[in-house]
């Protein structure tokens, strides 16, 4: 998720030539990081560190999210309680974010929008219900990336806002995925034992002697 650049599309990035690049390399003012396979590369603090820092005004959002559509109730109670939490806090938000989409489903777009504006250092400040109702697995990277990023997450833990139906299809759907590796794995090794069975058949006598 994290946008990451080559020398020269960092350098059209913040519009400096390649040249200008890598000798700020060798001068030191800019140090590539480098993939396992020990090839430079840059990223959007990079980016923010040569044009400048961080945008002055950093915006205060709201993510709430449901599963599917029929569960448009849940997510306007979702709303109203973060609403209130919020009102009650004294947080002044700028932007609400609802979404409709599995928290196992990475490739929501207003989640991916939120991610990319995180990575920009555009939001100061990210408030959810749950921690699911980000994402159902990984919130401590995703924490970690916005902490690198200068974004605070503040989870209000609204526990009657993250539906247990949701978790029930969500751990349906990841027995339903490992049972279909699992079969087509065996799929595998029975096609593997038939061809192997196959070509010893096919053998001559004499090269088994």
């Amino acid at each position: 998720m994290i946008k990451i650049y080559r020398i020269n599309e960092f350098a059209k990035r913040i519009g400096k030539a390649p040249s200008t690049i890598r000798r700020w390399e060798r001068e030191g003012k800019l140090v590539a990081k480098r993939h396992a396979s020990g090839h430079r590369y840059f990223d959007e603090a990079d980016v923010r560190l040569m044009l400048g820092g961080v945008p002055r005004e950093r915006d205060v959002v709201v993510y709430c999210r449901v599963s599917s559509a029929g569960q448009k109730d849940d997510l306007a109670s979702q709303v109203q309680a973060m609403e209130t939490y919020c009102l009650s806090a004294g947080i002044a938000v700028d932007e609400w974010i609802q979404e409709v989409g599995g928290g196992m489903n990475f490739k929501r777009k207003r989640f991916l929008g939120l991610v990319d504006r995180i990575q920009r250092g555009e939001v100061r400040l990210l408030l959810i219900a749950h921690k699911d109702r980000l994402m159902r697995f990984g919130f401590d990277l995703f924490a970690h990336l916005a902490d690198e990023n200068g974004c605070e997450i503040v989870v209000v833990n609204q526990d009657s806002l993250s539906p247990e139906q949701e978790m029930v299809e969500d751990l349906l759907a990841i027995v339903q995925t490992f049972s279909c590796r699992l079969y087509g794995m065996r799929k595998y090794k029975q096609s593997i034992k038939e061809d192997f069975a196959e070509m010893s058949l096919r053998q001559p006598k004499d090269a088994c002697e």
